[in-house]
């Protein structure tokens, strides 16, 4: 059964919530781990979808990993590059 949220985040400028955990994985001893039913179909994630792992690091250490849908992540990435590789090119 998926974890309740245990902690929501609030942002500085605003005071609104901007994260919060929504679960509590488990890594098994093959490096897997399964994201909860609950939280798969808030997302909208399908069996075989692709999602990209991003960390962050301090002090030499990870200390926040996200996941993205690569389609999404891809997006975002031409959104942003988009009008900066219009004017190299």
């Amino acid at each position: 059964m998926p974890s309740k949220p245990k902690e929501e985040v609030r942002c500085s400028d605003t005071g609104a919530a901007c994260c919060r955990v929504e679960a509590l994985v488990s890594v098994d001893e093959r490096g897997q781990m399964v994201l909860p039913k609950e939280v798969r179909e808030r997302a909208g994630i399908r069996a075989g979808e692709k999602l990209a792992l991003v960390s962050w690091m301090k002090d030499g250490e990870v200390c926040c990993m996200t996941l993205s849908k690569v389609d999404g992540l891809a997006d975002m990435v031409r959104e942003a590059l988009g009008p900066v590789l219009k004017e190299i090119l």
